[in-house]
């Protein structure tokens, strides 16, 4: 045997080897994790509660929300009361009410986070989340979540906030779906009708 004919052999041997030693391709290329949309709305920010502990707005995810801007000694003060009963009535269900104290406007919550915790609950009995004083007014200061409440929504709902007690509701996505000035009750019925339709449908009755 002729040594070229050797070397060919021996050739078509290590070929024949390696290609049954290779392992085999998938039929397919695997699917990457798919990257979590980023979050647009509101609950993308972080708060920080009345007690000083950092709070994830995405925690309320799922839920309805009600985000109103409080003072202690205002003449809408009282709202306290009907903001309440809406956490009372509808909490079970699904709905969540953030409270962010503010002395913007006329210098009407001076107190410190201690003192309004104790003002709300000893005259009002609140039981919703309150949370650090914030300031809500258009500049370096201004809140990321207010600065989203009022510029990143629907057309109807934007608007730099004229005074305290004005309320932002949040479907359980996130979005803002409606928003009330300082002079609608809490228990006006069109708000509450709002609040019905946002709850969280495993929730309705």
């Amino acid at each position: 045997m002729s040594r070229a004919l050797v070397l060919c052999l021996a050739l078509a041997a290590t070929l024949t080897l390696a290609w049954f030693a290779a392992p085999a391709a998938p039929a397919f290329a695997e699917d990457e994790p798919a990257a979590e949309p980023e979050d647009t709305t509101p609950l993308r920010h972080t708060v920080v509660t009345i007690e000083g502990k950092k709070q994830p707005l995405k925690a309320y995810r799922g839920k309805a929300i009600l985000i109103v801007n409080t003072a202690s000694r205002c003449g809408y003060t009282k709202h306290y009361k009907g903001l309440q009963e809406l956490y009372e009535r509808y909490s079970k269900r699904g709905l969540v009410v953030l409270g962010f104290p503010c002395n913007q406007f006329g210098g009407q919550e001076p107190g410190s986070e201690a003192e309004i915790k104790a003002f709300c609950e000893q005259t009002f009995a609140v039981k919703f989340s309150l949370f650090a004083k914030v300031e809500v007014l258009p500049g370096e200061g201004q809140a990321p979540l207010f600065k989203s409440l009022t510029s990143e929504g629907p057309e109807a709902t934007r608007g730099k906030v004229k005074w305290n007690f004005e309320k932002f509701l949040l479907d359980p996505s996130g979005k803002v779906i409606a928003r009330w000035r300082s002079g609608t009750e809490p228990t006006d019925p069109k708000l509450v009708a709002a609040i019905e339709a946002a709850l969280p449908p495993a929730e309705k009755e």
